[in-house]
């Protein structure tokens, strides 16, 4: 479809999208400065026959890129003739921040801590009440889709309420290297959509500011999956490589001192209690202090970045 304009709307109409065919939108949120329409790029695919709606999103954070081509290579691919339901996909959640190259919105806030945001609250506030209502109420099924912050990396895992047999399938439907038990948390896109009735998970991709090819493979194939389970599509559900870890509980680490920090283990590596994880030096290069992990446990992602504030993050340890 190189080419086909698409429309700026005030709301979506998933009823005006004709059965069978796809429909590319810009949905006005917020008007800016100078009073211009803020818009959001959204895709709507509408099947032939009734069935689920899953909602698809990435870039809620404007520098978490692996999720935008998922989202476009999903519909690229799709026949709509061939679908049972509907598919609401937003590639870039956060469009004022993604045009930033930052993570934060504008006012230097994050919006998934604040879903579902408030209509007479700050910018940001607005802003998440205003992308979470045009959309989280017509879903079934939500996969939000991020990346590590800068100065960190992922491994692929997904956050998920493995207690809902729902969201435990969805979850294990991913093929990822690990699954963190966790419930959803008040403020974030996945918890809001949680507590409207949305089975919800949430899937980290990698690394910020960055394409990858093998993670963005790795994504579509499990979007993928979900949809053939959900009867969506037809087809074959490719199992995993090898079974996820899952981890009951997962927290950061963190360094008390500042210097050059240098983190020792690899993404998924398994540590023992007391295991050597870093070292932070001063810029003289002497050792300040060294940090151990606390308990036993798996990376499931660490900090990159060697310039080290007190309070920096160290590793995201997952308990299994």
């Amino acid at each position: 479809m190189p080419g086909v304009e698409a429309p700026i709307v005030q709301e979506l109409n998933i009823d005006a999208v004709a059965p069978g065919t796809i429909a590319r939108l810009w949905l006005q949120v917020i008007s800016d400065g100078l009073g211009q329409p803020v818009c959001i790029p959204v895709l709507i695919a509408r099947g032939t026959l009734p069935g689920k709606t899953l909602g698809l999103t990435a870039a809620l954070h404007g520098n978490e890129l692996n999720g935008i081509p998922v989202i476009q290579r999903l519909f690229r691919n799709l026949d709509p003739l061939r679908l049972s339901g509907t598919i609401i996909g937003i590639p870039v959640v956060n469009a004022p921040s993604f045009l930033q190259q930052e993570r934060l919105y504008l006012d230097g806030r994050d919006l998934n801590h604040l879903m579902p945001g408030r209509p007479e609250g700050s910018a940001s506030e607005v802003y998440a009440h205003s992308v979470f209502n045009s959309f989280v109420g017509s879903l079934d099924y939500l996969v939000d889709l991020h990346t590590a912050s800068s100065g960190r990396v992922n491994s692929f895992y997904v956050r998920a309420d493995m207690g809902n047999p729902d969201t435990r399938d969805a979850a294990l439907l991913q093929n990822p290297q690990i699954i963190v038990h966790n419930p959803p948390s008040d403020g974030t896109l996945r918890g809001a959509a949680t507590l409207r009735g949305v089975r919800s998970i949430t899937l980290e991709l990698g690394d910020p500011q960055i394409f990858q090819k093998n993670l963005i493979s790795a994504g579509l194939t499990g979007i993928q999956n979900l949809m053939v389970h959900l009867g969506m599509t037809e087809g074959v559900i490719v199992p995993p490589v090898q079974a996820p870890v899952l981890c009951r509980k997962s927290y950061w680490l963190y360094a008390d001192e500042g210097g050059i920090l240098t983190v020792r283990p690899n993404l998924t590596e398994f540590l023992e209690k007391g295991q050597r994880i870093a070292s932070v030096r001063n810029i003289f290069g002497d050792l300040v202090k060294t940090y151990d992990a606390p308990e036993a446990g798996i990376v499931i992602g660490k900090s990159v970045n060697p310039v080290n504030h007190s309070g920096g993050r160290i590793l995201h340890l997952g308990v299994v």
